[in-house]
C-alpha cells in the first residue's frame, strides 16, 4: 500500500474501499474494564473485519509494573508489532468495540509514540462497520513477522511528581477523561478498593462526550466547543488522565484532529494516584 496522509480517523467508506490492499493492517483493540461483563478475546473471535488481528492491549502493556496498561520499552512493544505483522511502512487502522473509542486511541497513541505516522483510528469502530453491514468474519487472524523499529525521541509522558507540580505551580491543565461520576466521587471506581474522586484542581472532560451518538468523532467545531466548553484552553500546555492511562488518549486524538493543543498523558493516571494515597477531592468538599 502506498503512503498516504492519514488523518487521525479514517471513515468506513475510506477503510472499505482499501480491505486488502498490501501493506494495510488493521488491528482490533478492543478491552474492556472488569465491570463491563465483556470477554473482547471471545468477541474478537466471535467477530472482527477481515484480516483484523487483536491487539491484547494487557498484553502489549508494561508486564513489570503493577500498574495497569503501562507503556512497555520500546524493543517489547517493537516485538509485539512485530509480532501482529506490522512493519515500518505499514499502514495501521486501529478500532475497537466500545462505541466510545475507549482503546483504539490508546493504541493509535502508542503507534504514534513509538514513531510509526502511518497509523489512524477507525471512525466509528466496529459498531458503525457493522451498523452499515459491512463484512467480517470469525475466528483468529495469523500474520507473517513484519519488521518493526520503535523510535523514540522525547516520550509525551508525565509522572506522578510532574503531574503533583503542575497542579501546585498552575504550570498545565490536568485533563482528567474519567466519567462525571467518578470525577465527582459519586459513583464507584471499576478497579476494586479504589475510590474515586479526582485530584484538586483538575479539570473535567469525559472522553464519551468527544464522539457523536453513532461513536464517529463530533465535527471539529462542536469538538472544539465542548473542549472549551470544559474550561480548557487550547493555548496552555494540557496534561490528559484517565483511570489507567487508556481513555485519556482521547484528548490527545481529539487535539490532533484539531490541530493545535500541546498535551501529554499521564500514564499511571488515577490509579496510581488513589493508590499512593495523594489528596482525593470529591463534589461538595468545598461547599
Amino acid at each position: 500500500m502506498s503512503k498516504l496522509s492519514l488523518k487521525p480517523l479514517v471513515s468506513t467508506a475510506w477503510l472499505g474501499e482499501r480491505l486488502g490492499a498490501p501493506g494495510l493492517v488493521l488491528l482490533d483493540a478492543s478491552w474492556y474494564l472488569p465491570t463491563a461483563g465483556r470477554d473482547a478475546g471471545a468477541e474478537y473471535l466471535a467477530a472482527h473485519l477481515p484480516g483484523a488481528r487483536w491487539f491484547d492491549l494487557d498484553g502489549a502493556s508494561d508486564r513489570a509494573s503493577p500498574l495497569p496498561h503501562m507503556l512497555p520499552p520500546p524493543a517489547a512493544f517493537a516485538a509485539y508489532a512485530a509480532g501482529l505483522g506490522v512493519s515500518d511502512d505499514s499502514t495501521v487502522v486501529v478500532y475497537d468495540g466500545s462505541g466510545n473509542n475507549l482503546t483504539a486511541a490508546r493504541v493509535w497513541w502508542m503507534f504514534r509514540l513509538f514513531g510509526h505516522e502511518q497509523v489512524a483510528v477507525l471512525d466509528g469502530g466496529l459498531g458503525k462497520w457493522r451498523a452499515e453491514g459491512r463484512p467480517l468474519e470469525r475466528g483468529a487472524v495469523r500474520a507473517e513477522p513484519g519488521r518493526f523499529t520503535a523510535r523514540v525521541d522525547a516520550l509525551p509522558v508525565r509522572t506522578m511528581a510532574q503531574v503533583e507540580q503542575a497542579l501546585a505551580r498552575e504550570t498545565a491543565q490536568v485533563v482528567d477523561l474519567r466519567s462525571a461520576g467518578r470525577f465527582e466521587g459519586r459513583e464507584p471506581e471499576p478497579r476494586p478498593g479504589l475510590p474515586s474522586g479526582h485530584m484538586e484542581g483538575a479539570i473535567n472532560l469525559p472522553f464519551s462526550e468527544l464522539v457523536a451518538a453513532d461513536g464517529t468523532g463530533l465535527p471539529l467545531d462542536a469538538l472544539r466547543a465542548r473542549i472549551r466548553q470544559a474550561g480548557i484552553a487550547l493555548d496552555q500546555p494540557i496534561i490528559a488522565t484517565c483511570g489507567s492511562g487508556t481513555s485519556a488518549c482521547n484528548l490527545v486524538l481529539a487535539l490532533a484532529r484539531l490541530g493545535e493543543g500541546e498535551v501529554t498523558v499521564y500514564d499511571g493516571s488515577w490509579t496510581e494516584w488513589a493508590g499512593s494515597g495523594r489528596p482525593i477531592a470529591r463534589s461538595g468538599d468545598h461547599r
